[in-house]
């Protein structure tokens, strides 16, 4: 997209209307390769069910639908660009779903169920649901995309003081301790990927790097935790800092991107969302790293 369209005022002149939010989703997700059947994969054996103009058409109950739909010859199904997608059977407008996608992206601390709550219209458990569909869309599969080169690890843990819990609360399991998280930083892109993983021991830590970089051809940044020791020798080349002496700099080797990551994503859960669960805290990382990671980085 041009640099202009980068800005809701310009994003609400592109979409004045409900056909117009489908026709920017049709060229975001077919292009110029043609409409694509999603149920057999037919390419351009296909009509369009609207009339001509593209606006409204009245379905077999009578009612007028703004919902742009085709049929294929192939295998006789009707679907639109919603169809397998995060949107289908969505009863919420297009344009908003749009709008929220930008938001979501375009804010650097994140949007509250709440917020977007206010803002669209809808009710608190519409917003929630829709936030966390558009963070599922955001999360990448390790095998995805294997990250390669230097890459920097470190592990943080999200919540908050044990010792704040309620004394009703203190000493039930999983209420009491933080949920550690690691994060592997591409330190030449800045591309992240991130994982809850139940523990930072040489048993856990290993195989979670292992799913997400090339250990082959990439070189390894870490502090002095002994977890990291043996995977280390799986790489190219393993550099370490010892933050236990008061070094975090060394050569060109130290955790300070994984750090600046941290950073931004613990102001980000504690001043937009103030409480994560465990349960839905994947998606919350899915979606800081998504925003982190720029889409040239990735």
């Amino acid at each position: 997209m041009a640099k202009q369209e980068f800005s809701i005022p310009a994003l609400a002149m592109q979409l004045d209307s409900e056909p117009a939010a489908y026709k920017m989703l049709e060229e975001l997700r077919w292009g110029a390769s043609g409409v694509v059947c999603p149920h057999c994969g037919s390419l351009g054996k296909h009509y369009f069910l609207n009339p001509a103009n593209g606006t409204s058409r009245k379905t077999r109950t009578g009612s007028q639908s703004e919902r742009r739909v085709w049929k294929c010859r192939d295998c006789r199904k009707q679907f639109s660009v919603l169809t397998g997608t995060i949107f289908h059977g969505t009863k919420i407008p297009v344009r908003t779903w749009i709008f929220v996608i930008f938001e979501m992206c375009a804010s650097k601390n994140g949007v509250a169920a709440r917020e977007i709550e206010r803002k669209y219209d809808l009710t608190p458990k519409t917003a929630w649901f829709m936030l966390h569909r558009i963070r599922e869309a955001m999360k990448r599969e390790p095998l995805a995309g294997l990250l390669s080169g230097t890459i920097v690890a470190d592990e943080t843990w999200i919540g908050g003081n044990p010792k704040n819990k309620h004394r009703t609360t203190k000493g039930k399991q999983g209420l009491t301790d933080k949920q550690p998280v690691l994060s592997l930083i591409h330190k030449e892109s800045g591309a992240v990927r991130s994982k809850v993983v139940p523990n930072v021991t040489g048993g856990t830590l290993p195989n979670a790097i292992r799913e997400a970089v090339d250990v082959g051809s990439s070189t390894l940044h870490t502090d002095s935790a002994h977890a990291y020791i043996l995977v280390g020798r799986e790489f190219v080349e393993h550099g370490f800092v010892n933050h236990n002496n008061g070094e975090y700099a060394r050569d060109g080797i130290s955790t300070n991107a994984a750090e600046g990551y941290f950073s931004q994503l613990k102001r980000s859960l504690d001043g937009t969302q103030h409480h994560v669960s465990v349960e839905h805290l994947p998606r919350y990382l899915a979606e800081h790293d998504f925003r982190y990671t720029r889409p040239e980085r990735q």
